[in-house]
């Protein structure tokens, strides 16, 4: 990745590279093979700064991307971002970033309520996205990113769900699907973890419009997605939620029953109250029980598997055997996205795949405010829960007021 001395001023005009610009808006002109993927940052915050840079300078250097451009509101933010990770363009523009650099890769690194047209901007301009979670709001506003697809080739846009990825995860993933360890039977799926006041002092914090949801949504939804990944499709859920210690719109803890469609049963918990924080995914099959448990990302030696009494020695120890250690990471689902792009595939976590895990956050909302079970596929246009995670429930739904019509410009951390 170039690193000049000092970063172009926000909104500094130079023709990139003819050969990567579309031909037509919303379709790459030409192939990626044998160039470098010209990437864009949307949003310069800790989790740009943290996890989405230092994955596109990896694989910058080792020939598979550049960063080209960085863009944010805030025009001396972006400025020092761009000088400090050696980004030769920054805007305050995303329109014109897009018109001017041809991207195309764009990582937005942004609050979810800007999710949706930063999205749909890209991928109008033809390039593939890779954005934080929680991707949307809405039901509503996902079908509608999805909505501006490619359908042949790309581009696409993809959701950060690094805990998918990693020799822990691919090695578990690759046993249940084969059914090495019998049929899944029993999950616990479980983020519990600790906020305190001043943490919701943030204004954004625990309010629908600016945070798309509480833990469920903004906390839990990366060990659910992973649970999802591993188990399949699920078929109906009952839940609650409460709002036991903090003073927000949203809830502070749910918890939740889900069946799936190969018969197996969870539970899921999601808490921001527990000072002994864990994330923590078990599953009981058959023949062995598989378990993770970790914070914030997953090694190898963070997940265990328990035969049961009479599987022979050698077959318990190859379940043993995840191979190279690949921890969890934003580093990894990038390789795997660029990948996809290269081979113009539709990437993991993205479209309905990547759409499994809101559906089943959304359903857990309504059932926890309708006090009814709901099942997979039935909250579409037309139910109030498709347009707003509250569902206008009463007691949920937020009182509308001028302060809180207003969006937030600070950058939501991941």
């Amino acid at each position: 990745m170039p690193t000049p001395s000092n970063a172009q001023s926000p909104d500094h005009v130079q023709n990139p590279d003819p050969s990567a610009a579309p031909d037509s808006p919303g379709r790459p002109s030409k192939p990626l093979n044998g160039r470098r993927v010209r990437a864009a940052i949307i949003g310069t915050g800790a989790i740009a700064r943290g996890s989405h840079l230092p994955a596109l300078a990896r694989l910058a250097e080792e020939g598979e991307t550049e960063v080209v451009a960085a863009v944010d509101i805030d025009a001396d933010a972006v400025k020092a971002f761009c000088e400090a990770g050696g980004v030769p363009h920054a805007y305050t523009d995303l329109d014109r970033m897009l018109a001017e650099q041809r991207p195309d890769l764009v990582s937005i690194c942004t609050p979810p309520t800007l999710h949706r047209d930063q999205t749909v901007a890209a991928l109008r301009a033809g390039a593939w996205v890779w954005c934080e979670k929680p991707p949307v709001p809405t039901l509503a506003d996902f079908d509608a990113v999805e909505a501006e697809e490619g359908t042949d080739g790309g581009p696409y846009a993809s959701i950060v769900f690094q805990h998918r990825f990693g020799s822990g995860s691919r090695h578990v993933r690759r046993l249940i699907a084969e059914q090495a360890m019998g049929r899944p039977l029993v999950a616990h799926c479980q983020t519990t973890w600790y906020r305190d006041a001043a943490y919701y002092a943030v204004p954004w914090r625990g309010r629908w419009q600016s945070e798309g949801g509480g833990p469920a949504m903004g906390h839990g939804i990366h060990q659910m997605d992973l649970l999802l990944d591993l188990l399949g499709p699920w078929s109906e859920v009952r839940a609650m939620a409460g709002r036991l210690v903090h003073d927000v719109e949203t809830e502070d803890v749910s918890t939740a029953l889900v069946r799936f469609e190969n018969g197996a049963m969870a539970t899921i918990v999601n808490s921001v109250l527990s000072p002994d924080e864990v994330s923590r995914i078990r599953i009981d099959c058959e023949r062995a029980t598989v378990e993770l448990t970790h914070l914030y990302g997953h090694s190898n030696d963070n997940w265990r598997v328990t035969a049961a009494p009479g599987v022979p020695k050698a077959e318990a120890a190859a379940w043993q055997d995840f191979g190279a250690d690949v921890p969890s990471s934003h580093l990894e689902q990038l390789r795997d996205l660029v990948a996809s792009m290269r081979a113009g595939e539709r990437p993991r976590s993205s479209g309905a795949d990547g759409r499994t895990s809101l559906e089943l956050i959304t359903a857990i909302y309504k059932s926890a405010f309708t006090d009814t079970t709901v099942r997979a596929g039935e909250i579409g246009p037309g139910d109030p829960y498709y347009t707003a995670m509250h569902g206008g429930a009463a007691g949920w739904a937020p009182v509308v007021t001028p302060a809180s019509q207003a969006a937030p410009s600070e950058e939501i951390p991941a």
